[in-house]
């Protein structure tokens, strides 16, 4: 198979006026690892001592979050599941519930799984858990294909826990949509079919940034003279493959004059 040449654009998007705070250019296919380095220069960009970032399921990864919270970045994004439990009918792990004045899970069927052992999985450190009544258990079935279940803790899973219970909080995901996924069709149909007309990274780079200039022109007719920017913190949002947001148009304009504006 033939390689083609391609750029993941990383974009972080205040939440608030819709500017792009910052854009990073990478030949990375996949975006996690991204998120600390665009958190750190968004983070930069505002002055805030602490920030939030909201950014989709792609950039999920443990030692990012640890990164992130360790310069001030409280990160929003929805954990991925790997397992195929619930798509092979099995129960899914979120109906194990975690008791943790007893560190243990009690299974669906009443049954408490205690800690048994740690493990490594690359570089996290997992807490594993399982009981001894699951060969007789009559929902053995509808559990697992072992001869146990065993569910798996990150050492750092308070931590997803409360990232998880913030974003159902604020309905995280839907004001990331909100700032980041119309305009980046916007962009995506004034660039037109063949998007960057530059080759090679640092060339890329330049249009980029170019790009980013003239959306932030435009978004700038909407947003008043003089906003000054709160003191205590910010929330903006990452996205991946040029997606970036603006605001709305003022009301009192009509429609064509919408239109002239941008």
């Amino acid at each position: 198979m033939s390689a083609v040449v391609g750029y993941n654009v990383q974009t972080a998007v205040d939440t608030e006026h819709h500017l792009i705070i910052a854009h990073e250019v990478t030949n990375q296919v996949v975006d996690r690892g991204q998120l600390p380095k665009m958190a750190a220069k968004a983070k930069e960009a505002l002055g805030f001592e602490t920030i939030e970032a909201i950014a989709d399921a792609g950039y999920y990864r443990g030692t990012d979050l640890l990164a992130c919270r360790d310069i001030g970045v409280t990160v929003l994004t929805p954990r991925t599941n790997t397992s195929n439990a619930k798509a092979e009918g099995r129960f899914g792990k979120e109906v194990f519930a975690y008791m943790p004045d007893r560190d243990v899970y009690r299974c669906p069927a009443g049954q408490m799984l205690p800690y048994r052992c740690a493990t490594k999985e690359g570089d996290l450190t997992m807490f594993v858990y399982w009981c001894t009544t699951c060969p007789t258990c009559p929902l053995k079935s509808q559990c697992t294909t072992s001869k146990e279940r065993r569910v798996r803790r990150w050492e750092h899973e308070p931590l997803v826990e409360s990232m998880t219970a913030r974003m159902e909080t604020i309905s995280a995901m839907a004001i990331r949509r909100e700032t980041a996924e119309h305009p980046f069709s916007a962009i995506k149909a004034c660039m037109g079919a063949t998007h960057f007309l530059c080759k090679g990274l640092k060339a890329v780079r330049t249009e980029m940034s170019l790009h980013g200039s003239a959306w932030e022109r435009s978004a700038g007719c909407w947003l008043p003279e003089c906003v000054k920017a709160p003191s205590t913190g910010a929330r903006m949002a990452p996205a991946a493959n040029g997606v970036f947001a603006r605001p709305q148009a003022p009301a009192d304009l009509t429609s064509t004059q919408r239109d002239n504006r941008l």
